[in-house]
């Protein structure tokens, strides 16, 4: 199924790639995480809508601009409601507004996905077959083969479920990795070289999936950037029943908050260095994110963690191959003079960078 969305990733990519050569030929800066957030909420649009929801659309009101709901959502999930923790207080949220805000972008999301679900509810008698997530989700609410009830409600949740999961989190993942490669130019370096020699014909202007597959020193820079900046580093799980742990009582229910950013800057298990972007430690490794090995869980662990690991990852991969290929990168100059993007957070259930990565790209494919 990852495969099968290949030539939509491609074509979104060539999309924003257009929208970067043209900064690169006028010196214009260019708000990169913007731009990356436009590519992740498109691709999720398309493969599980069958089309765009971007205010870039004149047809499409800025109510349903994805995006935008997507990026209030994880703010308000990150937040935190007195009247959750202390119910005596929560007359304290209302007065800050987070009630009224949670009310709004519910209403949003709601309204955003009844539509989406109509259009294709009226659509699906007339398609011969199923083309996107939402087509496959209607054809099984017609069918009623689950053997329990399965109506927009479920499907609504389904779809949200996807964005939230596949739009925010693989973008943290592009804003974070460009953030620490223009930080750390020796890697850049590095990755530009492996990528020209795992891409068969160096004036190609596109960096094809299956050449991407070759290429370890990306996957070694994608691997560290998920260790220091984990697009979920808060997670939680609830218990389904008493467990003693080291000598604790456990009860049912409770709330367990795992810090996957703290454990994966740990010094004991990381080393010295943990606090420091080395991509090289992961060349020589058989840890992976696959949950087994609880040292590095940036995708969470058990039956649990996150099904997209696989369709996230070929998505940075390939846009990552194909910004470091064809661009030169440097990030905006500070008024003190420093050239090196902040890695300051966000607030959020995703933790992405709480100023926009703005860059100033020059073209690079024939540089070299």
């Amino acid at each position: 199924m990852v495969r099968s969305f290949e030539k939509v990733r491609e074509e979104e990519i060539n999309v924003m790639m257009e929208k970067v050569e043209k900064a690169a030929s006028s010196s214009s800066p260019l708000n990169l995480s913007g731009l990356l957030s436009s590519l992740t909420s498109d691709l999720i649009c398309r493969i599980a809508l069958g089309r765009k929801y971007s205010s870039d659309e004149e047809e499409v009101s800025n109510t349903y601009n994805v995006k935008e709901i997507v990026r209030k959502t994880m703010e308000l999930s990150g937040s935190f409601p007195l009247g959750e923790y202390i119910p005596s207080l929560a007359w304290i949220d209302t007065i800050r507004g987070v009630d009224d805000k949670v009310e709004e972008v519910s209403n949003k999301i709601d309204s955003f996905l009844e539509k989406a679900v109509q259009e294709h509810v009226a659509d699906h008698a007339d398609k011969e077959r199923s083309d996107d997530f939402v087509d496959i989700l209607v054809s099984i609410q017609r069918e009623k083969t689950m053997g329990f009830e399965f109506g927009n409600s479920e499907i609504k949740n389904l779809i949200l479920d996807v964005f939230l999961g596949g739009t925010a989190t693989t973008f943290t993942l592009l804003e974070w990795t460009m953030t620490e490669l223009m930080r750390h130019p020796e890697c850049m370096k590095k990755l530009k070289d492996d990528i020209y020699s795992a891409s068969t014909t160096t004036a190609k202007l596109y960096v094809s999936e299956e050449e991407v597959a070759n290429m370890k020193y990306l996957k070694a820079v994608i691997k560290e950037v998920l260790r220091l900046h984990p697009p979920v580093p808060i997670i939680l799980r609830g218990l389904c029943e008493d467990i003693k742990l080291k000598g604790y009582d456990i009860a049912e229910g409770t709330l367990v908050i795992i810090n996957a950013w703290a454990i994966q800057r740990d010094t004991e298990t990381w080393g010295a260095d943990a606090e420091e972007f080395r991509p090289e430690r992961h060349l020589d490794t058989l840890v992976e994110f696959e949950g087994q090995d609880f040292m590095y869980i940036p995708f969470g662990s058990g039956r649990r963690r996150c099904p997209g690991i696989r369709f996230g990852l070929t998505m940075a991969e390939v846009t990552l191959a194909n910004l470091v290929k064809r661009f030169d990168w440097r990030a905006k100059v500070k008024p003190l003079g420093d050239d090196k993007p902040d890695l300051a957070e966000a607030t959020g259930v995703d933790v992405c960078r709480k100023f926009p990565l703005v860059v100033f790209p020059s073209c690079a494919l024939f540089s070299m």
